[in-house]
């Protein structure tokens, strides 16, 4: 069974990732998760400088998902090479380096020096987190997103992923954007906005208000992007979303994916990713295909 797939310049041996965020730097898992297996490692996302993030509370579980406020905590890039990356390098899986910017300029900056660390598979650019102040422009309007991945190219070797908000009236319009600024792929989706109030106190449950919805909650508002995506869009997807079994993953695979991300899955199942691997190979020949690249956007339309 042929479990690669291709993602632009990014070749990946298998579509089974995990979403930044979700697996820290990816060494606290090290006990619960055999890494060298995933087909990618999308480590926290980081920035130019350390940042501090959103004021507690920070997540509220809902129905059936997540809030998240956590606002891009991280220590920076100077201390992701120095303590976390060495790690994360010496595993034998593709790293896709996660970041974020306030400006143009950061994204640039970030791109050119991750572009000359060994190790650093892609890139992913993150324009489109919805608990932070700055940056997010960029994963909503089109000609910015355009501007900015293609200023990434400009300066970086490595492919580049344009991970977007389903936020926006149209994503396909960004998609293009993206994919008319050079990115290799798009990853589809981030969290939806949404939140969470405590009556009695007429209090709102997260510190800062507002938050990121992920979980089984919004993986029909995912599947409905990728499909629309990929029916107007050439570059490849990686689905993103409420993915927790093989079936998920095989749903996103069949509406267009080209690759999947678990994220909040790993949170109480971290397991979640060896079990989707273990399962793939079966579920490939369930429908009479010897790779992946076979089932990738064959959703056959009702006749009309």
């Amino acid at each position: 069974m042929d479990l690669q797939v291709q993602l632009g310049r990014l070749a990946l041996k298998n579509p089974v990732m995990v979403a930044s965020g979700t697996f820290g730097y990816a060494r606290e898992m090290a006990g619960m998760v055999e890494l060298g297996r995933l087909g990618g490692i999308v480590p926290k996302t980081i920035t130019r400088d350390p940042r501090a993030g959103n004021p507690p509370p920070r997540t509220v579980e809902t129905t059936a998902g997540l809030l998240n406020s956590i606002g891009l905590d991280n220590d920076g890039l100077d201390a992701f090479l120095q303590n976390q990356f060495p790690f994360l390098a010496s595993l034998d899986t593709a790293i896709i380096v996660s970041v974020a910017g306030k400006s143009y300029d950061d994204f640039v900056y970030l791109a050119e020096r991750l572009g000359r660390v060994a190790g650093v598979a892609a890139l992913e650019l993150n324009v489109s987190c919805p608990n932070v102040s700055g940056g997010v422009d960029f994963g909503t309007d089109p000609s910015m997103c355009e501007k900015v991945v293609r200023g990434v190219r400009g300066v970086c070797d490595l492919p580049v992923l344009a991970k977007l908000t389903p936020n926006v009236t149209s994503v396909p319009a960004i998609a293009q954007a993206a994919a008319d600024g050079g990115a290799d792929a798009v990853a589809l989706i981030n969290t939806c906005l949404g939140m969470a109030v405590d009556w009695r106190r007429r209090r709102p449950r997260l510190g800062n208000v507002l938050g990121g919805l992920s979980g089984p909650a919004i993986k029909p508002i995912a599947l409905r992007i990728v499909y629309q995506v990929a029916q107007a869009v050439d570059i490849p997807i990686v689905g993103i979303g409420g993915i927790a079994s093989v079936d998920d993953c095989m749903e996103f695979l069949v509406a267009g994916a080209s690759a999947i991300q678990v994220g909040t899955a790993s949170f109480y199942r971290p397991s979640v990713t060896m079990e989707i691997l273990d399962q793939l190979p079966e579920a490939l020949r369930a429908l009479g295909a010897d790779s992946v690249s076979e089932v990738i956007g064959t959703l056959q339309h009702p006749a009309r």
